[in-house]
């Protein structure tokens, strides 16, 4: 998985949604949020192919576009990196300045709690 650009990253959404899609699809798709020009979307799925993000497959006059790995394999890999590179692979730190900025609410802290619990249940 090559560095994904908002953009493109935004692309893959599309395509994570609902895959395999034809470009008129992902750009119908993208069209909900935002206006999207066709020739931009097109130049990003050809950007994401040489990435090895994205593949297709030629079906008659059209081409049908698929992603090469799943939504939550990219969630990972990217906060892994993210750890990595801010926090020196400590994850504390990080939800401590969401704690400190107090952007964390009632439910995400339920859920933390949640997860820390069983992750203390899977480990013992």
């Amino acid at each position: 998985m090559k560095d994904i650009t908002k953009t493109e990253f935004e692309v893959l959404e599309a395509l994570w949604e609902q895959s395999p899609a034809s470009a008129q699809d992902i750009i119908t798709r993208l069209n909900t949020k935002k206006t999207w020009h066709d020739k931009t979307v097109k130049t990003l799925l050809s950007r994401l192919v040489k990435k090895q993000a994205i593949d297709f497959e030629k079906q008659q006059r059209s081409y049908l576009y698929f992603p090469l790995f799943a939504r939550d394999e990219y969630v990972i890999k990217e906060s892994e990196s993210l750890v990595s590179r801010l926090f020196k692979g400590r994850v504390a730190p990080l939800v401590a300045g969401f704690a400190d900025s107090d952007a964390l609410s009632k439910t995400d802290i339920d859920e933390l709690k949640a997860l820390i619990a069983k992750w203390e249940q899977d480990n013992d």
